[in-house]
């Protein structure tokens, strides 16, 4: 899944490639991606892209006296750009296109959504508050406010546990199940640790790591195609999706927890004390 690190390198692409351009089409091909009905589709044509800006995993495309095209890539989409769309419109089928938006140029992009599981999400609106999921946000962890202090004021009272926590759309916006990995790694913490019961000094070690970490990628990022930010995410992970390697800091073997759809990646010598977590359904806090 895309998360904040990779949207925001697609919203820098897409400000040096949309803006200023006109959108001349929008076809869908997948009817599932489209949330929203009024105002339609039709109605960014004739407008060009004003600015391209990111709400935690969103992007919203801004248009010059019309909607906001806002998309939430999920777990499986992606945005490819070409600098020449196909001739001719797109044929509905089995295949992996979802929708094509096109500019004045013959350039555009199209969003595509790998699987069965159908979450990639289109939305037309005058306002992006409009949007669920863009209005029940968290504050931004990149954000020039967004301190220590505020950080412990969300952890305080929070019951669950730090990974949970992390991903937490509404408390942080834009960590998802890899960097919220990477961040425990570097804060070398459970995953499975109590948010609410982080001493002051652990939390400035939690609040480190998460500026750190996702600023690291943020700028490892910038200036990537968008076809290639997949890899350059999965390049950069110290330990998410690095189970039975070792541990790029101390060699200890990366150990895995599975879930019902996800799991979680952790080195046991930096953040558990040695100690390996059993799977969710055995497993004890590690403090």
């Amino acid at each position: 899944m895309p998360e904040l690190p990779e949207v925001e390198a697609l919203k820098d692409f897409l400000t040096e490639h949309l803006v200023g351009h006109e959108i001349v089409r929008v076809l869908p091909v997948a009817i599932s991606v489209l949330k929203t009905y009024d105002p339609p589709l039709a109605a960014l044509e004739g407008h060009e892209v004003a600015a391209v800006r990111r709400y935690g995993k969103f992007l919203d495309l801004a248009t010059d006296g019309g909607p906001h095209f806002v998309t939430h890539l999920a777990r499986a989409g992606w945005l490819h750009w070409k600098d020449r769309l196909p001739d001719g419109p797109p044929r509905p089928g089995k295949g992996p296109l979802a929708l094509r938006v096109a500019l004045e140029t013959g350039a555009g992009f199209d969003l595509t959504e790998a699987g069965t599981q159908k979450r990639l999400a289109v939305y037309v609106v005058a306002d992006p508050q409009e949007v669920p999921g863009i209005a029940r946000l968290g504050p931004d962890p990149l954000a020039d406010d967004f301190d220590e202090p505020r950080l412990a004021e969300l952890l305080a009272g929070e019951r669950r546990q730090l990974k949970g926590a992390l991903r937490d759309q509404a408390l942080i916006a834009g960590v998802g199940n890899a960097y919220s990995d990477e961040i425990l790694h570097a804060a070398k913490m459970s995953p499975f640790k109590l948010a609410a019961s982080l001493s002051e000094e652990e939390t400035g070690r939690l609040y480190a790591a998460l500026r750190d970490t996702l600023t690291e990628a943020v700028e490892r990022s910038r200036g990537v195609a968008a076809g290639r930010l997949k890899a350059e995410k999965k390049s950069g992970l110290r330990v998410h999706g690095r189970t039975g390697e070792p541990c790029p800091v101390c060699g200890d073997t990366i150990r895995e927890v599975s879930f019902s759809d996800s799991s979680l990646q952790y080195c046991p010598t930096c953040q558990t004390g040695g100690k390996p977590l059993a799977d969710r359904r055995m497993s004890r806090l590690l403090k």
